[in-house]
């Protein structure tokens, strides 16, 4: 498919594959209708023979060259597999475009400093587990990072000491960048606020902008009520300190916060034991690499 690809994207290839689609032609007719030398032109051929575009056979002392329809119709089809992978009803596209949109509002109302305090989120989530498994993955670093970041992302440094006045630290890379090759995605730091075991959790946490400062501040509330099935963890974020570089954290917030919880619910449901053992977590259990 490269060698396909490759030949089919010279310009004046193309032209001649166009010139071919309509009839075979020879080498001569093809080099005059292409405004091009002969020689050139048969070695562009040749290239396209290689390929598999076209197949040639000599008449007399002209060689005639035909079109390979079926290479063209491979090349459509990968071509309409990648469309459509991309294009699937909930993937990361309809993701990225839905984040687009969100951003260009965001954007446009941030025109001065607390342009978005007292904005407020809500997340609900029904969860297949107690209210101390889900406590468990709220406040242990080495579950929290499996998931506390979007689809797309994964936690770089996570420090979670839940306690009162304890301090938060989150940040966040690529997924694929194992090598930490790439910048950072992102960095947030805070500070827990209440501990209630099984029950209720605040702190807050403040993003950090790429020189340093705060883009806002989100006060986060998370309550957890026991089920007949598990729990139901009702999340509340309340918006203050925003500044007018804080439009594109904000807008993100409803879908990356989402998908977080959905990864949370994915994990309780994964696992139900919940191993003590977790790849990747060092000796101090409120932070983690």
């Amino acid at each position: 498919m490269e060698a396909l690809l490759t030949a089919l994207a010279d310009p004046a290839r193309w032209r001649l594959v166009t010139l071919l689609a309509e009839r075979p032609r020879p080498v001569g007719v093809l080099a005059q209708l292409a405004g091009a030398r002969q020689p050139q032109t048969t070695k562009h051929l040749q290239t396209l023979e290689r390929a598999g575009v076209v197949t040639s056979q000599r008449t007399g002392q002209r060689r005639i060259y035909a079109l390979r329809p079926g290479a063209l119709r491979d090349v459509a089809a990968a071509l309409g597999r990648l469309a459509d992978s991309a294009d699937r009803a909930g993937g990361p596209l309809a993701t990225y475009d839905r984040y687009g949109m969100s951003l260009a509002a965001e954007r446009l109302a941030a025109k001065e400093s607390g342009w978005a305090d007292g904005r407020s989120f809500r997340f609900l989530r029904s969860l297949p587990a107690s209210p101390g498994r889900v406590w468990r993955h709220l406040t242990e670093a080495g579950l929290l990072a499996r998931w506390w970041t979007p689809e797309d992302l994964r936690v770089s440094e996570l420090v979670f000491d839940a306690r009162p006045g304890g301090r938060i630290v989150h940040e966040y890379r690529d997924v694929e960048d194992v090598a930490g090759a790439d910048l950072v995605a992102g960095r947030a730091e805070g500070v827990v606020d209440d501990v209630r075991p099984g029950e209720r959790l605040t702190y807050r946490l403040s993003p950090l902008l790429p020189g340093g400062g705060v883009a806002f501040t989100a006060h986060v509330d998370l309550r957890l009520q026991p089920t007949d099935t598990g729990t139901d963890l009702d999340v509340h974020w309340r918006i203050t300190d925003s500044t007018v570089d804080s439009a594109d954290f904000i807008a993100g917030i409803e879908i990356g916060f989402g998908q977080s919880l959905d990864k949370l619910a994915a994990a309780l449901a994964a696992d139900p034991h919940d191993a003590d053992a977790v790849d990747g977590i060092g000796t101090d259990p409120r932070s983690t690499k």
